[in-house]
């Protein structure tokens, strides 16, 4: 005679059986600051702007007391295929090995500070730590000042240009910010899945690649583009130090027109807007991914 179990060989005696606790809000692995904020700003915001860039050079090439200069935006239209070629393209390129070295660098002491060999653990956090929280000018001097200008490596002399001494400059930032959104990413894995994966007898090492980093990914690309636009609007600083990207050779190009006032708000706004319209796209991406992938508990 089978047993009488209610919801299973007889009906239920209750039309609310199970007793389900309210759903938890999206997970996040990190803040989205920069992106929601840059992703939150109007169209109408940019489009006055750049009237604005516009209608000054106007007034001030009228007030000008040489008019037989060309006006300002003719100057400006003259360079900016310059700026975009040698300037822009070169400060993408910067930013994007940056990102991909502070990336490598990041996932390795990421993995580190879950590691559970002690001093490995705690050596990767006071690591970490100490770039999240250090001026990223400060460091790019100290690895300025600090690298020489070449290396002899078995009679060869190999230089060391400024762009790669600021490249690696800046990855050290980028890569303890890194490190945390990996760390972030393993600890929101609920618990369960590193109990199930060892009930089934597998290692550490298989359980963190096969199993828990496969799930971190679509959690860590949000804060990554959020990363990246971040490290693409302070490229620029690396012109302090000599470095030929957009910035240096704006103002190399305003020297070229003997320093004329009036193309400072033109060609410093112009700037200005390629770097909005290549990092607006970016932050709007950002927060539509971190919409899809958020974790629903």
């Amino acid at each position: 005679m089978s047993r009488y179990i209610p919801g299973l060989t007889a009906p239920a005696q209750t039309d609310m059986p199970v007793l389900l606790s309210p759903p938890a809000p999206p997970h996040k692995t990190g803040t989205l600051n920069f992106s929601q904020w840059l992703a939150a700003i109007p169209l109408w915001v940019p489009v006055l702007v750049l009237a604005a860039a516009l209608v000054w050079p106007m007034y001030s090439y009228a007030q000008s007391v040489t008019p037989t200069h060309d006006s300002p935006l003719e100057v400006l239209w003259r360079w900016i295929p310059f700026l975009l070629t040698r300037g822009f393209v070169f400060t993408v390129i910067i930013s994007v090995l940056t990102m991909a070295l502070g990336t490598v660098l990041g996932v390795f002491l990421g993995l580190g500070q879950v590691s559970l060999f002690r001093p490995v653990r705690i050596a990767s956090y006071w690591i970490t730590q100490t770039f999240r929280n250090s001026p990223w000018l400060v460091l790019l001097f100290i690895v300025m000042l600090s690298f020489p200008f070449q290396i002899t490596l078995f009679g060869v002399t190999i230089p060391v240009p400024d762009w790669a001494k600021a490249v690696f400059g800046l990855s050290l930032p980028i890569m303890a910010n890194i490190s945390e959104i990996v760390r972030g990413a393993i600890a929101s894995v609920p618990s369960a899945q590193w109990e199930a994966a060892e009930s089934l007898a597998f290692t550490r090492r298989q359980t963190l690649f096969e199993i828990i980093l496969p799930q971190c990914i679509k959690r860590m690309i949000p804060p990554w583009m959020n990363w990246y636009a971040i490290l693409t609007m302070a490229t620029p600083i690396v012109s302090i130090l000599g470095v030929e990207e957009i910035l240096n050779l704006t103002r190399q190009a305003i020297e070229a027109e003997n320093n004329r006032p009036e193309l400072l708000v033109p060609f410093y706004g112009f700037v200005l807007m390629v770097f909005f319209l290549y990092c607006y796209p970016i932050a709007r991406l950002t927060i539509r991914l971190e919409r899809k992938f958020a974790l629903k508990l």
